[in-house]
């Protein structure tokens, strides 16, 4: 899929949820995306915002979501202290449920598509040509020098056994640290 093909569908995926009749009003993204406005204007009279708390795993999912709410003149916004990830909005359950949350999960699936498309491509040519998952193993594997293929688990040598036993420096003084906490407490406090 390229560039254009991609900005077709989403043409196509907001004419489809502004109730688009005709095959020349799909084509004009400016007139559904006013329908979808006049149909959010007629519902807060009758169904109030409320606020709603979405919470994305990725930072394209929540681009795109913010990016859409301004589309229908919606304020986005989050609290002090919540993450990055958490996007706030007040709009009426109607238009969520029947308009914003639909349109977003299909604009979402076809962008990530997209992107993930791209990814593969790039890293295909630039980095290497097999960009192909992990293998899943039971056990830990084993790099043999002979060919470089993966057999078996891995085996320390000595160093690294006596090292893993080894106390690391850091761990020796925690006593001394949670004792400066403490007067750090009690400076506070004066």
């Amino acid at each position: 899929m390229n560039e254009a093909t991609l900005i077709e569908k989403l043409i196509k995926i907001e004419a489809l949820f502004a109730g688009a009749a005709t095959e020349g009003e799909r084509a004009s993204a400016d007139r559904a995306r006013q329908r979808i406005l006049q149909r959010l204007a007629e519902l807060i009279p009758e169904d109030p915002p409320i606020e709603y708390k979405f919470t994305f795993g990725d930072m394209w999912s929540r681009k795109v979501f913010v990016t859409l709410l301004r589309r229908y003149g919606l304020k986005p916004y989050r609290y002090h202290r919540q993450r990055y990830t958490t996007v706030m909005v007040q709009v009426p359950e109607q238009f969520v449920d029947e308009t914003l949350w639909p349109e977003f999960q299909k604009i979402n699936v076809e962008l990530s598509a997209y992107l993930q498309e791209v990814t593969d491509r790039v890293v295909r040519q630039v980095l290497h040509e097999d960009s192909s998952d992990v293998t899943v193993v039971d056990q830990p594997l084993l790099i043999t020098e002979a060919n470089g293929s993966i057999d078996g688990p891995i085996q320390p040598t000595n160093s690294e056994a006596t090292q893993s036993q080894k106390v690391p420096k850091g761990n020796q003084s925690k006593g001394k640290k949670k004792k400066k906490k403490k007067r750090k407490k009690k400076n506070r406090k004066r």
